[in-house]
């Protein structure tokens, strides 16, 4: 299994950036995407099987979109508050 860690993220003076982890456990490539943030924009890719850590505003929401031969289908839209990263 494959983990992408990002860096730290700028998240235009938000006070309250929480880690979150957001796991692919389809057999297909995904788009992971926040559009919901006044000025800040986040994409990435993610393979089957992989993790992706992102902080991310704590109302913020995750949309996943399933990649098809040549269209993206939203399959969800998760809170980031769900993905939260809890210490133990």
């Amino acid at each position: 299994m494959m983990t992408q860690v990002l860096d730290s993220l700028s998240l235009l003076e938000c006070s309250d950036p929480i880690l979150c982890c957001y796991v692919n456990g389809s057999c297909q490539m995904q788009i992971a995407r926040i559009a919901d943030v006044p000025n800040w924009y986040f994409e990435r890719v993610v393979f089957p099987g992989q993790r992706l850590l992102f902080e991310a505003p704590s109302l913020a929401h995750l949309e996943i979109h399933t990649s098809l031969t040549a269209t993206s289908i939203l399959t969800d839209h998760i809170s980031c508050q769900t993905l939260k990263v809890e210490e133990k």
